[in-house]
């Protein structure tokens, strides 16, 4: 599959899983909005409620203490004559003022309606009971006026205790929020107008202000603005409640997301296998011209000794015996090269641990890579400091390790200055030795450093026709310095050089 065709893909697919994930989330939020709002008018209607039968229960606090200063006496005193003992007419009216009242005529209902007639003088005596009737009425409404006249200037003088009860007002909202379909635990206090708590419940502090539990009702609003009281209320577990609406919408939205994160990694294996495929085609290209070259050679050198000319010259016999093992341990050792990481990736590679003298066998090494350096005008130096270099290592491989990163720093040299090869060692804490090679060649660009001890991965100008390898030596080396309970680092500029930081524990003889 061509890689701009993974890339359409996951741009499509991440889409569709960013809409999805978008809608899923929007309409939570817009569910939880509703449940809110729905909650917050509840709530309000609630409050309302409460603070009504609160105004309800003070009127009939005044009613009540009013009548008990009433001495209650009979309708009828001032009528002359007594009143019929008979069932009679009930005539009901109106006032201007709005209030209803009841007048009874008792008596035969025919002999009522004969007390109509101007005939009979019975008219007047019904003028006069209706003249009564008034009187008693102006009388109940001055009681009224003056009752209505006491709440409006007495009521606030009542402490706010008495007059809100704290388990009256508990009652009412239990009751009241129950009406409305919350079933939530609740805090409530009363707050005078600076802000002062009267009385509160247990789980009500302070520190709840602000919050956007807090619901807030004005307690008998009737009042003077001075002695304004307010009602608080506060619901500890509303983001329960608010959450209930949607728990049936979450596992949805918890498996998008997994299908969401099982595309995204189902994604970058797909980049990832692909980016391994190039690079061990890379790496069979490579190989094939590593290869191509040795065989070549070797197969030339078969030839010539089909020659009966070079068969007759020692000479000629020495220098073909001898570009033939030269070819044949150049195959040996890349094929050698190749077996070594397939059996580590296994992990069935076998070391053979000892003490090694990390000095004397790093001196033996540049001793023997000096020639190839001087022979490209280049200059191979070891500073040996190390007091402690006696190290537990596999020596054929820390030996392979060491010439890689020398053979490096020959491929990747700067053409238009001598090459500066360095290697030294040295102590550091906790009992390890450190080992540098460094180099002033071409260098290491930046987005390549942390990419360069990956398998078959070469830099970009490790693809000239000049360089050889497979891309497998920087992977090797990292490989072994694990093995050996190590660690290697890079540093490096482009165009200024290289240098490769390598520690190994000690071994305490």
């Amino acid at each position: 599959m061509k890689k701009s065709t993974i890339w359409l893909l996951t741009v499509i697919m991440a889409l569709t899983f960013a809409g999805l994930l978008y809608m899923q989330i929007m309409y939570m939020e817009n569910m939880i909005k509703m449940r809110d709002d729905q909650f917050a008018e509840s709530v309000k209607r609630s409050l309302y409620s409460v603070t009504q039968m609160l105004v309800k229960d003070e009127t009939s606090h005044y009613f009540d203490k009013e009548i008990d200063k009433l001495q209650v006496g009979t309708t009828y005193a001032e009528y002359a004559g007594t009143p019929p003992q008979v069932d009679g007419v009930t005539l009901r009216f109106t006032t201007k003022s709005g209030i209803e009242t009841d007048l009874s005529i008792k008596g035969d209902a025919e002999n009522i309606v004969r007390l109509q007639s101007p005939t009979n003088g019975v008219l007047d005596h019904y003028k006069s009971m209706q003249e009564v009737l008034k009187g008693q009425y102006l009388y109940h409404k001055g009681l009224t006026d003056q009752l209505i006249l006491s709440i409006i200037t007495q009521s606030s003088n009542r402490p706010i205790e008495e007059r809100a009860d704290s388990t009256t007002v508990r009652r009412y909202l239990k009751n009241e929020f129950e009406n409305n379909g919350i079933d939530l635990p609740f805090e409530f206090a009363i707050v005078n107008k600076s802000g002062r708590n009267v009385y509160t419940t247990a789980g009500f502090t302070s520190l709840l202000r602000g919050d956007n539990n807090m619901f807030v009702q004005t307690l008998f609003p009737n009042d003077p603005a001075p002695r304004i009281n307010y009602l608080k209320v506060y619901f500890p577990d509303k983001h329960k409640f608010l959450l209930s609406s949607i728990k049936l919408i979450i596992p949805t939205f918890i498996f998008t997301f997994i299908l969401f994160c099982t595309f995204v990694y189902t994604i970058v294996i797909a980049f990832r296998q692909k980016k391994l495929t190039e690079m061990k085609n890379d790496f069979i290209n490579n190989m094939t011209h590593e290869f191509k070259t040795p065989i070549s050679s070797i197969s030339l050198a078969a030839q010539m000794l089909n020659d009966d000319t070079v068969r007759k010259s020692p000479t000629m016999l020495q220098h073909i015996s001898t570009v033939i093992m030269d070819e044949t341990k150049r195959l040996r050792f890349q094929v050698e090269k190749v077996l070594q990481m397939s059996m580590f990736d296994r992990h069935k590679s076998s070391l053979r641990l000892q003490d090694v003298d990390a000095n004397h066998a790093i001196e033996n090494i540049t001793k023997t890579f000096k020639l190839k350096v001087e022979r490209y005008g280049g200059n191979l130096t070891a500073s040996l400091n190390a007091t402690d270099s006696t190290i537990m290592v596999d020596e054929m491989h820390f030996t392979n390790v060491i010439f890689n990163l020398l053979d490096n720093a020959v491929k990747y040299r700067q053409e238009d200055r001598p090459l500066q090869l360095n290697v030294t060692t040295r102590d550091i804490s906790g009992n390890r030795l450190e080992i540098v090679v460094s180099d002033n060649g071409i260098g290491i660009k930046k987005e390549d450093i942390k990419r360069i001890f990956e398998k078959f991965y070469r830099v970009s100008t490790g693809n000239r026709h000049d360089v050889k390898g497979f891309g497998l030596g920087l992977a090797y080396v990292e490989k072994m310095i694990q093995a050996f309970k190590g660690e290697i680092k890079v540093e490096s500029e482009f165009n200024q050089g290289t240098k490769f930081i390598i520690t190994l524990p000690i071994t305490k003889n």
